[in-house]
């Protein structure tokens, strides 16, 4: 099982997490969430290679000149239903890695990623992205996903064994942010640990 630890605001918690065996390190940059990270060049200098830029924005530029600036080649974006299709073309034709977030809904059009991110709706969590918050696993994503929405060391074994029959050989990993915090943008080490730790001993048939 893949893992992405995701909310990183610093580079100590960004390394402990990949020193521990976390595959992706998720790094938002959104000012109006407690996960933004102010200064992305220095938190990732030391996990480039497993780095994840979390972005909100419907301007394709301004996600590539970001990421670009600190040389970071996985994406994340969160793009409005209107946009996505373009923005997500042009980061694909760029040669970056796309992690595309897929939310727990009817009705969505099926993009091409590298890997999806299967979370929790937006209209019902009132954020995008992470709230810490579980959904009904109703609505898979059309290829490989890592799971997302309210996990951590404890639940990822009850989650896994509630996903559809259909859905659960497109299982590639766990996606975990604000449950794994001592405080918004702050990650508690046991937690990361119990977190990756579980994650990489379970199989999609757990």
């Amino acid at each position: 099982m893949k893992v992405k630890v995701c909310g990183l605001t610093n580079a100590t918690d960004a390394v402990f997490a990949a020193e521990e065996g976390a595959d992706y390190l998720g790094f938002v940059v959104h000012p109006p969430s407690p996960r933004h990270c102010a200064n992305l060049a220095e938190a990732t200098r030391e996990v480039r290679d497993r780095a994840v830029l979390v972005m909100v924005a419907d301007d394709t530029e301004t996600i590539l000149r970001m990421a670009g600036a600190a040389g970071i080649r996985k994406l994340q974006p969160y793009v409005s239903m209107e946009h996505r299709p373009i923005v997500v073309q042009r980061l694909k034709s760029e040669g970056y890695f796309i992690l595309l977030p897929w939310i727990d809904d009817q009705d969505q059009l099926t993009l091409p990623a590298d890997l999806y991110v299967w979370e929790s709706n937006p209209l019902e969590t009132g954020v995008a992205g992470g709230s810490g918050r579980t959904h009904a696993m109703a609505f898979p994503p059309p290829g490989p996903y890592l799971l997302a929405g309210g996990l951590d060391g404890g639940n990822l074994g009850e989650r896994v064994s509630l996903i559809p029959a259909e859905a659960r050989m497109d299982l590639l990993g766990f996606d975990a942010a604000s449950r794994l915090e001592r405080s918004p943008g702050v990650k508690d080490p046991l937690k990361v640990r119990a977190f990756i730790q579980t994650a990489k001993s379970m199989t999609a048939e757990a």
